[in-house]
């Protein structure tokens, strides 16, 4: 899946790390919503498809294990990757056991950090094609690079999710609703119209002839 409609929740009570962290994946095209506790982490996780769930293993209140447990149990589908300051074997094997997918001691260096959780994410869905392709439509996930034909396209990150999700769509008419969910995150207004105009920006840097199309009352297709 790498960066397509990629969906995070970062779960951490280091409130000054988990805006880093969250900042950073956002930067690397994904769509990531934050939380500071395990009972806030839950209800973010009972109302929204997550595809990772970046999980403080050692949280106030209701404990990264027990978050840890009732994900894997109710949401067998989202994939987690565990931190925690613990570094020995048995700890990190005992934190897999709860139903953590991977495990990441901290310090870390941030770039491990988006590699797994990019690995998860692929893990979390369907397998897609290393690259793109509808047309003269070319989209490169792991590069970061987009081009029509020969012409390189110089997108914004959410631009460049947008036109990602489109093209993993094969054809397939995504709606307004469903963009909004996957490629933006919470702190989008679902009343605004931040995805029709972000869709217009993003044809006018396609060019002619137009490669989005509109569907009427049903949303937009590549």
């Amino acid at each position: 899946m790498l960066c397509r409609e990629m969906r995070v929740l970062v779960v951490e009570d280091q409130e000054r790390l988990a805006r880093a962290v969250a900042e950073g994946l956002r930067r690397e095209g994904m769509a990531v919503d934050l939380s500071l506790d395990g009972a806030d982490a839950l209800s973010h996780v009972d109302l929204n498809p997550y595809d990772v769930i970046v999980l403080d293993r050692d949280l106030p209140g209701v404990h990264g294990d027990q978050v840890c447990r009732r994900i894997a149990e109710q949401h067998p589908e989202i994939r987690v990757l565990m931190l925690t300051a613990a570094s020995t074997i048995s700890e990190r094997v005992e934190g897999l056991e709860l139903g953590a997918d991977d495990y990441l001691p901290k310090p870390f260096e941030f770039a491990e950090l988006v590699a797994r959780v990019r690995a998860l994410g692929r893990r979390a869905g369907p397998a897609t094609p290393t690259k793109l392709r509808r047309g003269e439509m070319q989209l490169d996930p792991a590069r970061r690079v987009a081009f029509r034909g020969s012409r390189s396209l110089n997108l914004t990150p959410k631009e460049f999710s947008l036109l990602e999700y489109l093209l993993a769509a094969d054809g397939r008419v995504v709606s307004a609703e469903e963009l909004l969910a996957k490629v933006w995150d919470e702190a989008a207004d679902p009343f605004t119209s931040t995805v029709k105009t972000t869709v217009a920006r993003l044809r006018a840097k396609l060019g002619e002839p137009p490669v989005i199309e509109t569907v009427r009352e049903a949303g937009y297709r590549i």
